[in-house]
């Protein structure tokens, strides 16, 4: 027994500690950290920002502790919606995830915005992401991954490594630089927003300024751009299963959240010792960019400018390929008709892979309406994975309950109060868009448990799906009236 259970904590050829600790690293930081500075500048001061960033890293630190205690506690479970689905039955797994459906595909729509935009630095015509010739380029990258993913070819790990090793680098010579240039009494002048906001009521602010408001407003404002650049924390669930000794495991996901938090706090507060945050925020996206060529004229925002375009095309094929490959599970696990899961020649679930394309391509187009496409674009994508966030900490409250443990399940609990919280908050108009898309997915669902012979709706779920339709319905009429707009 105990040579067996020596065998189950440590596994030959396994990844080790440092190892462990690169891949939560690399999970999480993607293309929104280079846009962060100026999103954040625009709701909140330095101090507001710092603060924010404190509350958000706690609620992410237990949403991954959680999904790190998920993957040892139940292996078999292969599928971030897997856990809704086990501990809250079939329709719950559908919720969790065609919200991971909903917002994989949603964030190639906020790469493609983010790399017009990026364009727009060398092209200006590009700026601010939205227009007509943004939208064209967007279309001609996203039928390319498709077709590409389509016919076999998926995320390399030469690829991934390429990668990870230009959008880190970028990451350090950008914090490096600005850490050199900052000045500590451009950073504290203003450091709560009080100056801001009595010049906004004075009038003497400028065009189009906004208060801030107090702490609790700033941070707030602060949560789904903060979530948005957690995306990922879920696949840092995966380490445990790769880890060399499983006792490291845990250990690797707080020091891994740990350095993302700081690489976080780096590039979107030293720049605001650079510049004042009042004008960083006037910046156009991404605003490191600017914020670099201010620093280093001349190389700087194309420097930087470079390393976003790397890293945002890996990013896109590999969210390209997520949402195909997360339908397909769904309907392996009955979810879902068996139409989403049917496999081409190349082993690629080509139907599924279409109707990506086709969602992002009218989404895409509908970009040309909003005020500000990144922003809409990311809170829609970021509310969505909040609700498969959500239900898993919820799986992992409820599991621990049912094993009496307690620790683990204040765990739980406090990541599934701070999602549900952070998203009503901050998000509650993208939350009834968000069950909007819900609503086809629905007639899915229905369909593709028929087609198994399986219940379709036990008591409890007919109640949840009465109030997605309900919250759905009320996106459209507040659209009508014009109470919500984008």
């Amino acid at each position: 027994m105990a040579d067996s259970a020596a065998a189950a904590s440590q596994r030959e050829g396994g990844i080790g500690f440092f190892g462990l600790v690169g891949l939560v690293v690399s999970s999480c930081i993607g293309t929104g950290v280079f846009a962060l500075t100026g999103q954040l500048a625009q709701v909140a001061s330095p101090g507001g920002v710092l603060v924010s960033w404190l509350v958000v890293g706690v609620g992410f630190l237990m949403l991954a502790l959680s999904l790190n205690n998920l993957v040892v506690k139940k292996p078999e479970l292969s599928s971030i919606y897997a856990y809704a689905q086990d501990g809250f039955g079939p329709f719950a797994g559908f919720v969790s995830g065609w919200g991971y459906w909903l917002s994989a595909w949603l964030g190639n729509v906020a790469f493609a915005t983010i790399l017009a935009s990026t364009i727009g630095f060398f092209f200006p015509y590009f700026l601010p992401g939205n227009n007509i010739g943004s939208i064209l380029l967007g279309s001609l990258v996203n039928w390319v991954l498709v077709v590409l993913v389509i016919r076999g070819v998926e995320s390399a790990s030469f690829l991934n490594a390429l990668i990870m090793v230009v959008k880190v680098a970028a990451l350090a010579v950008f914090v490096l630089f600005c850490g050199v240039s900052f000045k500590a009494g451009v950073f504290t002048a203003d450091f709560w927003g009080n100056v801001h906001d009595a010049a906004v009521a004075a009038g003497t602010a400028g065009k189009g300024a906004a208060p801030l408001g107090d702490v609790a407003t700033q941070i707030k404002n602060c949560l789904i751009t903060m979530m948005w650049v957690f995306i990922g924390v879920e696949g840092a669930s995966v380490v445990t299963s790769r880890a060399r000794r499983r006792s490291e495991a845990g250990t690797a996901t707080v020091v891994g959240l740990l350095i993302v938090v700081a690489v976080y706090l780096g590039a979107s507060l030293l720049p605001y010792g650079v510049m004042p945050y009042q004008k960083v925020a006037k910046l156009s996206y991404p605003a490191m960019l600017y914020v670099f060529e201010k620093v280093a004229p001349g190389w700087g925002g194309a420097f930087i400018a470079i390393a976003m375009l790397v890293s945002g095309f890996g990013c896109w094929l590999s969210f390209t390929l997520l949402p195909a490959e997360v339908t397909q599970r769904m309907s392996e696990d009955h979810l879902l008709g068996s139409w989403w899961g049917r496999l081409n020649g190349h082993g690629a679930p080509r139907n599924s892979l279409v109707v990506v394309g086709v969602c992002t391509q009218l989404f895409m187009a509908s970009l040309l309406f909003t005020q500000d496409a990144y922003n809409f674009a990311l809170s829609m994508c970021t509310v969505s994975i909040a609700i498969t966030w959500a239900l898993a900490a919820a799986f992992q409250a409820k599991l621990s309950l049912e094993r009496h443990e307690a620790g683990q399940a204040v765990i739980g609990l406090v990541a599934t109060v701070f999602l549900v919280m952070g998203t009503v908050l901050s998000g509650w108009q993208y939350l009834l868009m968000c069950c909007l898309g819900y609503i086809p997915g629905l007639f899915f669902f229905v369909a593709g448990r028929r087609e198994a012979g399986k219940s379709v709706f036990a008591r409890q779920d007919v109640t949840v799906a009465i109030i997605i339709v309900a919250a759905a319905i009320a996106a459209v009429v507040l659209l009508a009236l014009g109470v919500m707009s984008f």
